[in-house]
């Protein structure tokens, strides 16, 4: 979350050199969704991540619990983990930048072409994340390629979404600049669009058949080996096909 925001704010703040470098507000977001998701692939193939499965956004553990690959209790302790090290990340930002943080709210997202439009935004953009995670951990032929596949992703769903509702896809990431740039009014926008587009994409790659372990980046030696989709049996769980 530190690192996340601080592109933002260093992409966004006033007389940013980034915004200097590329005028283009298109490229501008392109840049910081890729060091957004680039800060998260690293940390799913990094030792902790390998075993914990970096999620890193509650709504994708969420997922993972609706498609049977991770009990309610251990979806429930990763939402909270989640929501910590958010609010601990958006907290460090404040001594680091300080009134140039402020200057964009530390980087808070706020809906700015109407509340339908960002909430449809959110929805949107948390499908197209969430699904490709959830269909390539599911596939071995892909799963590999998962932390790969997740910046240029990200990085195009914020050049393409940003405008309307700041790219979120992850209530954890909202709650934390909001707490700090005291923006909480507008929060339930990215619990709603992120929760709801994460359902739909549960939903769909669970009738594809194919549903994995809850791990981001996979490993032959599983220390949680609790993780499976056959012990845990999620809502959706009747809809499978099979599961890996």
């Amino acid at each position: 979350m530190f690192a996340g925001l601080s592109a933002v704010i260093f992409d966004f703040a006033p007389r940013s050199p980034a915004a200097a470098l590329l005028p283009n507000p298109w490229l501008l977001r392109l840049l910081t969704g890729l060091l957004f998701g680039g800060t998260g692939a690293l940390l799913a193939i990094s030792p902790i991540g390998r075993i914990s499965g970096a999620h890193l956004d509650p709504v994708l553990s969420w997922a993972f619990w609706l498609a049977g690959s991770l009990t309610a209790a251990d979806a429930a302790l990763y939402t909270a983990a989640q929501s910590i090290g958010a609010i601990a990340g958006a907290l460090a930002l404040q001594p680091v930048w300080g009134a140039v943080g402020a200057a964009v709210r530390f980087g808070a997202t706020l809906p700015t072409g109407g509340t339908a439009v960002a909430v449809a935004g959110e929805v949107g953009a948390t499908f197209a994340l969430v699904g490709l995670i959830l269909y390539f951990s599911g596939r071995p032929s892909l799963r590999r390629f998962t932390p790969a596949a997740i910046p240029p992703l990200v990085a195009l769903l914020v050049a393409i979404e940003a405008p309307w509702s700041g790219t979120s896809m992850n209530p954890a990431r909202s709650l934390g600049p909001a707490l700090v740039a005291n923006t909480t009014g507008v929060l339930w926008i990215y619990l709603v669009g992120p929760a709801l587009g994460a359902a739909l994409a549960a939903l769909a790659v669970v009738q594809s058949g194919r549903v994995h372990v809850a791990k981001v980046a996979h490993h032959a030696h599983d220390p949680l080996g609790r993780f499976h989709g056959e012990a845990a049996r999620g809502p959706l769980g009747g809809l499978k096909r099979r599961v890996r």
